[in-house]
């Protein structure tokens, strides 16, 4: 293991932590318009956004392999088949998205980059995990939980449509709280880190 990797242990365990635990909440709403792991995976571009700060684009790349294995492994055995799926699928493409848009953003003001690799990193997360998660079209990943294809009007508002859109409506409306609140966790922790240009 390179030192590198050895500095950034944190991050994949983090990573693996938090993963897991989303992946075992996701399966239980809260509220009408939300599933427990909406407060919890958000905070996974955090991890992957510091790592990215302090050690580059390839640390923060090796970060988010070595905790989707991770976490993919502990959900596999903690949640269904079909969301360790769906979760492993989000996650991979949604932080290597984060990561992309970071590094390119790395050299501007110091909110843009962690704002905008999480908001576009959010939508890609929240569109493959909840289509493959909960969508009737994906029911050859596995059996779907009950509630998710009930239909139901749209934020309680809305057209009908599946509750699992409502779903990933608040999910996402969520994310970006989450990407906004953990702006001032990110500059405190970041001025503390020893910074890749």
């Amino acid at each position: 293991m390179t030192q590198t990797m050895r500095q950034a242990a944190w991050g994949v365990v983090a990573m693996a932590t938090l993963v897991t635990a989303s992946n075992v909440l996701v399966q239980y709403p809260v509220g009408d318009f939300l599933t427990w792991g909406a407060f919890t995976y958000p905070f996974a571009f955090l991890v992957t956004d510091l790592t990215n700060r302090r050690f580059g684009p390839a640390a923060a790349r090796r970060v988010v392999l070595a905790g989707f294995a991770v976490a993919v492994a502990l959900s596999v055995a903690l949640a269904s088949p079909r969301i360790a799926i769906a979760s492993g699928s989000a996650f991979l493409l949604a932080q290597l998205l984060d990561v992309a848009v970071f590094d390119r953003l790395r050299a501007g003001a110091w909110w843009r980059a962690p704002l905008a690799s999480s908001i576009l990193g959010s939508a890609l997360d929240t569109a493959v995990f909840f289509t493959l998660a909960f969508s009737a079209q994906a029911a050859f990943l596995g059996p779907n939980e009950p509630w998710a294809l009930e239909s139901a009007p749209l934020l309680g508002v809305g057209p009908a449509a599946p509750f699992w859109v409502s779903l990933a409506v608040g999910d996402f409306c969520v994310k970006l709280l989450i990407a906004l609140a953990a702006l001032g966790p990110y500059r405190a922790i970041s001025r503390g880190l020893s910074v890749r240009a």
